[in-house]
């Protein structure tokens, strides 16, 4: 039996080129909410959303976010950011003596706000409209920051940008997916052998050496300016995060 909602999930791929078409407030609104109902740990919704409607706001995020175009001309561009403040200033304001927020909390909340996120990107999908993370808003940590005005406590957990896909995106094949066999490990992590990995990933290299494409491909990716930048930025802000909390 066909499921509907197995399928979407199973097709749905990143889209980064829209038509120039507005998303109307009832799908806007769909989105969001759904994002909202999201499961979340303690019923805390550990998570604020930003709404990004400025021009210029969405210019400025593309620049930062590895110079990607496509964001700014996004319809619905959507930030959800781990949030450890809100909470934190409703205990102290009731009067409640709550401790600093920890990494624990951090964690918890990045899980939060990208549980919602993913409710987001499955709404969108239902109602015929593409998506693609942008996880990239992660770098440049004190430029995003002051952007976004985003106080201690609160981080920048994924970018989602939303609009209708042109026709060539939506004929676009999937990427292939890792064989689930790699991906599922029964009842204990299992680390993998050389062999093992290399027949995990060689379907990527195609006709190319696999040592020569995972060579290049860990230079491109795993090595390359933007992900030190990301790490790099992720450790200021944990820095700054973490350098009053209790003990």
């Amino acid at each position: 039996m066909k499921n509907e909602v197995v399928e979407q999930l199973a097709n749905r791929k990143s889209i980064r080129v829209f038509e120039d078409r507005k998303i109307s407030p009832e799908d806007r609104s769909a989105i969001i909410t759904a994002a909202a109902m999201a499961p979340t740990a303690g019923n805390q919704q550990l998570y604020t959303i930003l709404d990004v409607t400025d021009q210029e706001l969405k210019n400025r995020l593309a620049d930062l976010c590895d110079h990607q175009p496509f964001i700014a001309k996004a319809d619905l561009v959507l930030a959800f950011c781990a949030d450890c403040k809100k909470w934190y200033d409703a205990f102290a304001s009731a009067g409640c003596s709550p401790r600093r927020p920890g990494a624990g909390d951090l964690l918890l909340a990045v899980d939060d706000a990208l549980i919602a996120a993913q409710n987001a990107v499955t709404a969108a999908e239902s109602l015929g409209i593409g998506s693609c993370y942008i996880g990239d808003v992660m770098e440049n940590c004190e430029d995003m920051r002051e952007l976004l005005h985003l106080p201690k406590y609160v981080f920048p957990a994924a970018l989602l940008v939303f609009g209708y896909p042109t026709e060539q995106q939506k004929n676009r094949k999937k990427p292939q997916r890792i064989d689930e066999k790699y991906l599922v490990h029964e009842n204990m992590y299992h680390p993998m052998t050389d062999r093992e990995l290399a027949d995990m990933l060689s379907y990527k290299s195609g006709e190319k050496d696999y040592d020569a494409w995972i060579q290049a491909f860990c230079n491109r990716k795993y090595n390359s300016d933007f992900s030190k930048e990301m790490s790099r930025s992720v450790e200021v802000y944990l820095r700054d995060f973490l350098e009053d909390t209790d003990a």
